[in-house]
């Protein structure tokens, strides 16, 4: 069976892509920080896919966890999903510079070591693909969170044409921009999303499905949802200025 590295796997996008992979047949790595809830969600994949659970405990915030994780990638898997992030609560000035660089550290040095860690592994078996969970808010202004989002969009367009021609081109490397997804992400920030409409919010499954649809058409920056794919396209119509100052305040507040 195919083998998929799920970090951040125990909740929201992460426990999504792990049940949709468990359900196609894969064994699953998942690696997060908290050693129960890791094992409960090890157990119910296991007990509900006859799939393989492996669980990794590692802080990826910690040099130690990341060592763990690369070590982890390194020994072998068809798939990795770079999921593991979160949000600040408040802006720049708002925000301990230590939670600033940490955030910097998960969703930026993290994503940059794994996908290090597994690309060779995978071109030399010429098959393989990584998924870097960013965020529609790569596409807009959203302080450290937005900055850090778009760093991992043009990190992996950036290495997506670095292998292209490699390995028949069946090692994919993609950039995931998912916008309102309802998870822990949100209550964990103390972010008040009361105000976001219905047609908003995306599904977690379906995100998945389409991630997964794209990945295995080539694409490298999928964005889920036809309301997400109208707002990106627009973004880049909109004079930097104005765009700047209205998604600076659409969706955030804090309580």
């Amino acid at each position: 069976m195919p083998t998929a590295l799920i970090t951040g796997a125990t909740a929201g996008i992460g426990a999504a892509f792990a049940r949709r992979l468990a359900a196609d047949g894969f064994d699953l790595v998942l690696l997060a920080r908290d050693s129960d809830r890791l094992a409960e969600a090890a157990r119910g994949l296991h007990d509900k896919y006859a799939v393989r659970a492996e669980v990794v405990v590692a802080d990826l915030a910690t040099d130690e966890g990341l060592k763990t994780a690369e070590d982890r990638v390194r020994n072998g898997v068809d798939l990795l999903v770079n999921n593991a992030g979160f949000g600040n609560k408040g802006t720049f000035l708002n925000v301990p510079l230590s939670d600033e660089l940490t955030m910097l550290k998960v969703h930026c040095e993290a994503v940059l070591r794994l996908t290090h860690a597994g690309l060779p592994g995978m071109l030399d078996r010429g098959r393989g693909g990584i998924i870097n969970v960013s965020s529609v808010a790569a596409f807009a202004t959203r302080g450290t969170y937005g900055a850090s989002k778009a760093w991992v969009v043009s990190f992996s367009q950036g290495v997506a044409a670095d292998i292209a021609g490699q390995a028949d081109g069946k090692v994919r490397v993609m950039a995931l921009c998912p916008g309102f997804v309802h998870t822990e992400f949100h209550e964990r920030a103390q972010m008040d999303v009361t105000g976001v409409p219905d047609f908003m919010w995306l599904d977690q499954d379906k995100l998945v499905d389409a991630a997964l649809r794209d990945l295995r058409r080539g694409v490298q920056v999928s964005v889920p949802g036809a309301q997400y794919k109208a707002i990106v396209g627009l973004s880049r119509l909109v004079p930097r200025e104005l765009a700047g100052k209205l998604s600076s305040r659409t969706g955030r507040k804090y309580d």
